[in-house]
């Protein structure tokens, strides 16, 4: 299956799903401007930003999505990396299908430059607070490091759209930042760095990411992986 043409980030006649404020005022600089994601999205420099990370983090989200991935599976978000050729082919593996949706059109088409002209792939471009999807259509989602660039109202309704679209039994991983622990040699000069350059991560430092979810997964204490000193979390569902 390729990369379907008549996918929103393809077709002219879709409509423009409009980008959110936050996104416009405080991450052009990132993932908007053209410039940003041709100089960020290289392997050194993503693992850089990530203290040399990366790769520990990609393979322990890829771990937990497992080594053939049949059905449908959702990226929520694109990712910079090569976390989605990786996920894509598992997806090959295992006869399924896999959906990205972003919210940025350019990273949609970066996303598409790095997979396979066969790629078993669909390039969406959605708001993850407002996902044009059916009901439990998906066998697994995967969140990569998006949770921390978000205001918590769209945090939130990302959070429920995500367990409205997996279905019942269905897996949610989700890799994020999370508050250091008390001994982390950087904890207290990147906390101000962060509070600059990613004014929504600290929400994660200060809260669980349980505080974001609905009922009734909110309640539960789901299975958690601290890495590099804390500043790192894994989570995952069952939804």
């Amino acid at each position: 299956m390729r990369i379907e043409a008549g996918s929103p980030v393809d077709s002219a006649k879709a409509p423009v799903v409009s980008i959110p404020a936050y996104l416009e005022k405080h991450y052009w600089w990132a993932y908007i401007h053209p410039n940003a994601i041709r100089f960020f999205d290289h392997q050194p420099i993503i693992n850089f930003i990530l203290w040399g990370n990366y790769a520990k983090l990609r393979n322990a989200a890829l771990a937990e999505m497992g080594d053939e991935l049949p059905g449908s599976t959702l990226q929520v978000a694109c990712a910079y990396g090569d976390l989605t050729p990786h996920l894509c082919d598992r997806v090959s593996a295992g006869g399924g299908r896999l959906d990205v949706i972003d919210i940025v059109p350019a990273q949609l088409r970066n996303v598409r430059r790095k997979l396979k002209a066969d790629a078993p792939v669909r390039l969406l471009n959605m708001d993850s607070a407002d996902l044009n999807l059916p009901d439990a259509s998906y066998d697994r989602a995967i969140v990569y490091l998006l949770f921390h660039e978000q205001p918590v109202e769209h945090r939130e309704k990302t959070l429920a759209e995500i367990f409205r679209v997996v279905k019942p039994g269905g897996k949610v991983v989700i890799v994020d930042y999370a508050k250091p622990d008390w001994w982390h040699p950087w904890r207290y000069w990147f906390k101000p760095v962060l509070a600059v350059l990613e004014p929504f991560a600290l929400d994660l430092w200060n809260h669980k990411l349980t505080t974001w979810m609905p009922a009734p997964w909110s309640k539960k204490d789901w299975p958690r992986t601290s890495y590099f000193g804390g500043l790192y979390q894994k989570i995952v569902i069952t939804r």
